[in-house]
């Protein structure tokens, strides 16, 4: 495993520490993260405070972004893989999507190439999240019923 994913579960774990839901994300250009994030729905009571919005949130104004990789600890929702079709990021590298298939498919056909790592780390954070706050994860995808 690379050191930006390795700095995406660092994020993922700390949003977990905060309350939040374990996903992280950071934003790679030039061999360099210029963002980093983690969810933080809880923390900062947004419903859009993702962890890769909260990512490129925290980059900043990069400009152009087609030069860039996001690193996610989870396939993208639909809201994040919205936002890296806007801007153009045309590579995205997942540490899994077992948990969640999230918007692949709506990525892949507007032309971002997405790597999946399938990295079990990723998904016992998840499956352990998930199944200690079934509630709080369904509001997070939108099923809360």
């Amino acid at each position: 495993m690379d050191r930006f994913m390795r700095t995406a579960i660092e994020e993922a774990k700390q949003g977990l520490l905060e309350g939040g839901i374990p996903i992280g994300s950071v934003l790679v250009k030039d061999g360099e993260i210029i963002g980093r994030g983690h969810n933080k729905r809880v923390q900062e009571n947004n419903p859009i405070a993702h962890a890769e919005i909260d990512c490129l949130v925290n980059s900043g104004r990069v400009g152009k972004y087609s030069g860039t990789t996001l690193y996610s600890t989870l396939m993208p929702c639909y809201l994040c893989a919205g936002a890296i079709v806007q801007f153009r990021i045309k590579k995205i590298v997942v540490g899994e999507s077992e948990t969640f298939s999230g918007a692949k498919e709506f990525m892949e056909l507007h032309g971002v190439e997405i790597i999946d790592l399938n990295i079990e780390e990723c998904k016992q954070l998840m499956k352990d999240f998930i199944q200690n706050n079934p509630e709080l994860w369904n509001e997070d995808i939108g099923e809360l019923q």
